[in-house]
């Protein structure tokens, strides 16, 4: 039995690809249905993000199963295999393992170390299991994967610093002022980018966000969304002394924050710290701030060198993360190898019972005068023996297989002249 994986991400396709193969929600389920009658997958499951579409499957026939699948997304998305074959990258058994527990642990993401792909990963993998379609090995595998992912960032810092302008700037308002919770922040501008660090902030706690933009319905509405309050683009200078920390990022062609505007403030504050955070290109705010007590000022410059910083040390991190993986693969593919014990296994135990079965059958035709009690016990004698004859080698096969040895099933099965169904191959009288 074959692990496969299919698919496109954002190394391998140009989102105009990417997008063309992405399955919709809803169509997923009639998509699982096709992959097992049109391309023979036993168990199956769809992972699609607008970084990745890939298909996991198990499957007798790994090549075949590749050519149905390029057929099938085609047929499937409406789209000539030659506009994304050349895009595809297809992984069988230890690279499709390594392959999804790397997707897991954001160790093959645009971003490593960002979470949202195991989120995803796990509603994929439940959305195929509503849908029964998946099985032994897949719903092994999916555990084993969010498992790995769960220990590459707990035993590692993968995640735990700042590769984005906007959770920098968070993270350095943290250094200053340790804890946020009681604290006021101010957005000048209503853009994107001071949306997004926004929520940043009030993921760490923030719960007053003052907004003011020259257009004042747009304040209101991003205000809205964080249940804080706008206030007039002409006014916001007087309600400098309320806030502990600005955000800005306008279009302005000039400095719209100077010291003249500052200095009533910290008076106001009796000197308490504000933190200024401009990202805005050309800057908000003029740098001769800079030299007034009280005031911490980073550009986007000083916030993008914090981004560098942070994303060599997760690249760091990533090295670690890698040799966890590469340990729990090896895992994986000797449990995945320990399944083809199973009709070893079973092909021993029927040898056994057949023989006791019909050595049983000899002893009481002999004593027909036996009680039906006494039948019963000589029945359950031949259970116990059989049972406790094939315990030790049983559980000696299943032990040797967990360790990662490769057991010589062949020469068990040739021992004992074992076919398929169990059967002795020679003549049994």
């Amino acid at each position: 039995m074959n692990i496969i994986t299919l698919g496109v991400n954002h190394k391998t396709a140009p989102v105009e690809i990417r997008e063309c193969l992405a399955f919709a929600d809803g169509a997923i389920p009639q998509a699982l249905q096709l992959l097992k009658e049109d391309v023979g997958l036993q168990e199956r499951m769809i992972l699609s993000t607008c970084n990745r579409v890939e298909i996991y499957g198990t499957c007798e026939d790994a090549e075949a199963a590749r050519d149905r699948l390029v057929e099938f997304i085609g047929s499937f998305q409406s789209l000539p295999a030659a506009r994304f074959a050349d895009n595809l990258y297809f992984y069988r058994d230890q690279e499709a393992v390594r392959h999804v527990f790397r997707v897991a642990s954001s160790l093959d993401s645009m971003v490593i170390g960002e979470p949202q792909i195991l989120g995803q990963l796990k509603e994929a993998f439940a959305l195929a299991s509503e849908h029964k379609a998946t099985g032994l090995i897949l719903n092994k595998f999916m555990h084993r994967a969010f498992s790995v992912a769960k220990a590459v960032r707990t035993r590692t810092k993968i995640a735990s610093s700042a590769v984005s302008v906007s959770f920098a700037a968070v993270e350095m308002a943290r250094k200053i002022f340790d804890d946020l919770s009681d604290k006021t922040v101010m957005l000048v501008g209503a853009g994107e980018m001071c949306e997004l660090a926004a929520r940043h902030f009030v993921n760490q706690g923030v719960k007053k966000v003052l907004v003011t933009n020259r257009t004042y319905q747009r304040a209101r509405q991003l205000a809205e969304e964080f249940d804080g309050s706008a206030i007039e683009f002409k006014d916001f200078h007087s309600q400098l002394d309320r806030i502990d920390i600005l955000l800005s990022s306008t279009g302005s062609p000039s400095y719209l924050i100077k010291p003249e505007h500052l200095a009533p403030a910290l008076k106001k504050r009796k000197h308490r710290p504000i933190f200024l955070i401009d990202i805005a290109v050309p800057r908000d705010v003029d740098p001769a701030v800079n030299s007034m007590d009280g005031i911490f000022l980073y550009d986007v410059d000083d916030l993008q060198d914090v981004v560098s910083e942070n994303i060599d040390h997760r690249k760091q991190e990533a090295e670690r993360a890698e040799a966890l993986v590469a340990i729990e693969v090896e895992k994986f593919l000797h449990w995945l190898e320990s399944l083809q014990l199973t009709p070893t296994i079973k092909a021993l135990r029927h040898m056994a019972e057949e023989i006791s079965r019909r050595e049983l059958e000899k002893t009481l035709a002999g004593f027909p005068d036996l009680s039906k009690k006494q039948q019963k016990k000589l029945e359950a004698m031949a259970r116990a023996i059989v049972n406790k004859l094939l315990h030790q080698p049983i559980t000696y096969i299943k032990e040797r297989a967990e360790y990662g040895e490769q057991l010589p099933v062949e020469i068990i099965r040739q021992m004992y002249k074992l076919n398929e169904d169990g059967h002795c191959e020679e003549d049994e009288s």
